[in-house]
């Protein structure tokens, strides 16, 4: 149907104003985050680039890592992660942030090995991590606690400021404000210990296990006669401890760990069994 012959030039008048009205239009600000934006979890407080670099250092990343971030931000730490070779994924609530750190990764042109991901926390699969790094409250790390704990020994977990409760770290760093950290300066590195609760078999005897996190005690039983072991010390899968003279070492693998037994500076092979 055709439109009546008055009716057309008010048609054309409305088609060329629409234009001119959408030009009118203020343009849409891009979107710039603030220190202290509101998240889902926690408020958004940028790591200084000094501390990014220095918890990377303490993870000693590496091109064969893979690297992921939890609450990656404007991306900054996944992108100093892909610039040294790792493959990383930040893990992101705001949709806006993803974005941004996407341009960002763009800019750095490390889109080949930096990825961001829309994504809870909490509902984030990163067992397939070697490394991984936060700047979460402390309830917040207390919540991840036990599913970092169950990934492979030996993964590297860093933190921006911010503990794990009575879990220890195994190593504390502070950049100054000369190196070019002005608040929020001190990073923590845990490595993920093996699990050794339980009774092990030996030639030796049953060797009986007890930690918490990475401090272990127990005793070793050989016929009659318990000793208790001493000077414990497990890092990532690598146990070793004394026990009645001897000094013993190995390589903690699920139920079996194997290694050494020192006495009198004669070492001879040593394997346990986890009944």
């Amino acid at each position: 149907m055709h439109a009546p012959s008055f009716v057309r030039p008010l048609l054309t008048a409305v088609a060329l104003l629409l234009p001119a009205v959408a030009l009118a239009q203020p343009a849409q600000k891009p979107f710039e985050p603030f220190s202290g934006q509101p998240g889902k979890d926690v408020v958004w407080v940028p790591t200084s680039q000094a501390l990014v670099d220095k918890m990377l250092d303490m993870a000693k990343l590496t091109p064969t890592d893979i690297h992921m971030d939890l609450g990656s931000g404007d991306g900054r730490t996944v992108i100093t992660a892909a610039k040294r070779g790792a493959r990383s994924t930040g893990i992101e609530y705001n949709p806006d942030m993803v974005e941004l750190s996407k341009q960002n990764a763009v800019k750095a042109g490390v889109t080949d090995k930096a990825t961001f991901v829309k994504a809870d926390l909490f509902e984030t699969d990163f067992s397939k991590a070697t490394v991984i790094t936060l700047f979460l409250l402390p309830d917040i790390n207390l919540k991840l606690r036990p599913k970092i704990l169950d990934l492979k020994p030996g993964t590297r977990i860093v933190s921006n400021t911010f503990t794990m409760g009575e879990w220890k770290d195994d190593e504390t760093a502070t950049v100054d404000e000369a190196a070019g950290c002005s608040y929020y300066c001190t990073a923590h590195l845990w490595i993920v210990p093996a699990k050794v609760t339980g009774t092990w078999h030996s030639a030796q005897g049953d060797l009986t296990l007890k930690q918490e996190f990475q401090m272990v005690q127990g005793s070793l039983k050989s016929g009659a006669n318990t000793v208790a072991i001493s000077n414990a010390k497990l890092r990532a899968d690598q146990f070793s401890f004394s026990a009645g003279g001897a000094t013993y070492a190995g390589r903690v693998n699920s139920n079996t760990i194997e290694g050494t037994v020192t006495t009198g500076g004669n070492a001879t092979k040593w394997s346990a069994t986890r009944h």
